[in-house]
């Protein structure tokens, strides 16, 4: 099976001609942190990586500083630059503003979304529950790991920009960002999911009601959570329940 090329479907596109190489460094060092290879809190040294790209310490100061704005690094007096750590806190509120900002995404999807919208939303979808089907015989396999943690970070980013809303879909990504960081250290970035667990969000998206879009991506992200909060050992973990809607 073909997997997404992880620079192509992660890293943000140039702008156009050649990286500056701040530009450079910064979409290396932002790939190593969502891949996991600088995991939560490990330390970023300006002078190594200078050292490792070939390049002087200015633009690698640029890039981090870049990547301090984003949310991914932490840069603190006396400590230094280091992965940013996400409390589990602060990882439940995280998921709570990305359902408000997905719930809004799915919204737009079910009003504006044409046919070939559908049809591709509902092909993703497949070609995802088809990746996650795999994952408990490639546990260890860490490049597929991170080919489907990014096929699902692009499955929700589509829906957002079909939505129509260019700053939806880049509070979604920042969102996912911070959350994809935090998750590249956990047993719970893939794990076993329902069958048919994306095709029936997409189902949903794709019925044309608003509502029902709604629900479906509510449900999914609070699963997310759940699920995530068993597997990183969140004792007592919050169980997440949706009242069923009612009929207007």
């Amino acid at each position: 099976m073909t997997h997404p090329d992880p620079i192509r479907t992660v890293l943000p596109p140039s702008t156009g001609g050649e990286d500056t190489l701040a530009q450079r460094a910064y979409r290396l060092v932002r790939e190593r942190v969502l891949k996991g290879v600088y995991p939560p809190g490990a330390a970023l040294s300006r002078r190594r990586l200078a050292d490792e790209f070939g390049m002087s310490l200015l633009p690698v100061a640029e890039a981090l500083q870049k990547l301090v704005n984003d949310g991914l690094l932490e840069s603190r007096p006396r400590v230094g630059t280091r992965v940013r750590m996400l409390q589990r806190d602060e990882v439940r509120d995280r998921y709570m503003l990305r359902e408000a900002l997905e719930s809004q995404s799915a919204r737009l999807f079910a009003e504006r979304a044409k046919a070939r919208d559908k049809a591709e939303i509902q092909r993703m979808a497949q070609k995802l529950d088809g990746l996650y089907s795999e994952t408990a015989a490639r546990e260890s396999d860490r490049d597929f790991r991170f080919s489907v943690r990014q096929f699902h970070v692009r499955f929700h980013l589509r829906i957002a920009e079909i939505a129509g809303s260019p700053l939806l879909r880049q509070a979604i990504e920042r969102e996912q960002d911070l959350l994809f960081s935090w998750l590249s250290d956990t047993a719970a970035q893939v794990h076993p999911l329902p069958a048919r667990y994306h095709s029936e969000l997409a189902d949903a998206l794709c019925s044309g009601d608003v509502g029902r879009a709604d629900d479906a991506i509510r449900l999914h992200i609070r699963y997310a959570l759940d699920e995530l909060l068993k597997f990183s050992g969140e004792p007592n973990g919050t169980r997440w329940r949706m009242a069923p809607r009612r009929m207007e």
